[in-house]
């Protein structure tokens, strides 16, 4: 028999946040040092608890909260068999007045967890009930790179070399080629190719193309190299010249990341904005929404490498899509965040750069007691979007 969901619950935890000293993103975004993640727990009636996680809560837990139980009285009662309509549902809910942005985080939570549950009740794992038929192996890419000093990022580079990854993405923007080219040439002696995020995705203005070529121009000029992608080079209002950027071959193009529904992004290939395309399946809309993607990829011919900047459920939700749709890398998150290990009921593993997922049913996460009681929300551990940068140290890259 076909369980049904017996109830839900939101839940919020906070916990510490990468180096206390030394990392920009909690400089400016997290003073308190301390960030906070957002899940949904549902429950059947057989027992078997599924989880799933949205981004929004890192930024508007509360928003994220009260979205989870206008829902619920959708959601509860409701048999698995339903699933397809389940999620419809969620989304005419919600999509009215949020039908891009925030509320399609809280539908993602609800998708990964009734997917979880789902394939925990099959007995098998996600990555098997979303279609795949191989867990094969997949590469990884180390993601962080938001030291504020050499010191600082030479220890993140031995760490990505410890792990056997062979790609580095770190942040730099159009006035930080120095910090690129001290990068690139540290990571080089470790074998280590470097990628550079922008962050270039919500900035309006964003920006401009010729700052954009300056900035490669001087990174060639001091290096001999290319990054190996650069990531998220224009804002909102300037998706439209993604495209002739590419055809300059500057280097390959990446974004996707706060994407909110699978068509956009869908468009977005077709249009020939990326070179890689990165759906986040705590932000997309779920696991199925990233699968979504993958199906238009493969028709673009544009690789994918998921992006997970989230706690433990959502690493987990986007590594097994990855794996069922055969995407070419994924990403790794480098600064420490202990709510990651800590949801983990069965550990995905790196071997020389690699990334295995086992065989534990659904996705293998889990919440228990004891980690509620150890990582109790905090209503300061909220990330701070409007930020001044001349609280950052200056760094001598030269």
């Amino acid at each position: 028999m076909t369980p049904v969901i017996r109830s839900i619950r939101p839940v919020l935890l906070s916990a510490p946040y990468a180096e206390p000293v030394g990392n920009a993103e909690v400089l400016l975004h997290l003073p308190s040092g301390l960030r906070t993640t957002g899940l949904v727990e549902i429950t059947l009636s057989n027992g078997i608890v599924g989880l799933g996680e949205g981004y929004l809560a890192v930024f508007a837990p509360k928003v994220f909260e009260e979205i989870v139980r206008l829902v619920m009285p959708v959601v509860v009662g409701r048999s698995l068999d339903d699933l397809a309509a389940i999620i419809r549902d969620i989304e005419t809910t919600t999509g009215y007045w949020s039908f891009q942005g925030a509320a399609r985080h809280v539908v993602s939570a609800f998708e990964i967890a009734l997917q979880d549950a789902r394939a925990q009740w099959l007995g098998v794992p996600l990555w098997k009930a979303l279609g795949g038929d191989i867990a094969r192996p997949v590469p990884v890419y180390a993601s962080g790179g938001d030291s504020t000093d050499p010191a600082f990022m030479a220890r993140e580079i031995e760490h990505v070399a410890s792990l056997g990854i062979r790609t580095f993405k770190i942040r730099a923007r159009k006035h930080q080629a120095d910090k690129a080219i001290w990068c690139m040439q540290a990571a080089a002696t470790r074998g280590i190719a470097v990628a550079i995020d922008m962050t270039q995705n919500l900035a309006i203005p964003s920006q401009s193309i010729d700052d954009l070529l300056g900035f490669v121009s001087a990174i060639k000029a001091g290096t001999g190299l290319s990054p190996a992608f650069l990531e998220e080079v224009q804002g909102p209002n300037s998706i439209t010249e993604l495209p002739a950027l590419r055809r300059s071959a500057v280097a390959p193009i990446a974004g996707g990341e706060i994407v909110t529904t699978p068509d956009e992004l869908a468009a977005r290939l077709r249009a020939g904005c990326y070179d890689i395309v990165q759906p986040d399946a705590t932000v997309i809309g779920g696991v199925g929404a990233v699968m979504e993607v993958f199906a238009t990829a493969r028709q673009t011919g544009t690789k994918v490498y998921v992006h997970c900047w989230g706690a433990g459920v959502g690493m987990l939700a986007n590594y097994h899509a990855a794996i069922a749709g055969q995407g070419e890398m994924v990403e790794w998150p480098v600064p420490a965040y202990a709510l990651r290990e800590a949801l983990f009921a069965s550990a995905p593993r790196i071997d020389r750069g690699l990334l295995e997922l086992s065989d534990h049913p659904g996705l293998g996460a889990r919440l228990t007691p004891d980690v509620e009681r150890a990582f109790p929300f905090r209503e300061e551990a909220v990330y701070r979007c409007l930020v001044d940068p001349a609280v950052l140290p200056t760094a001598d890259w030269h």
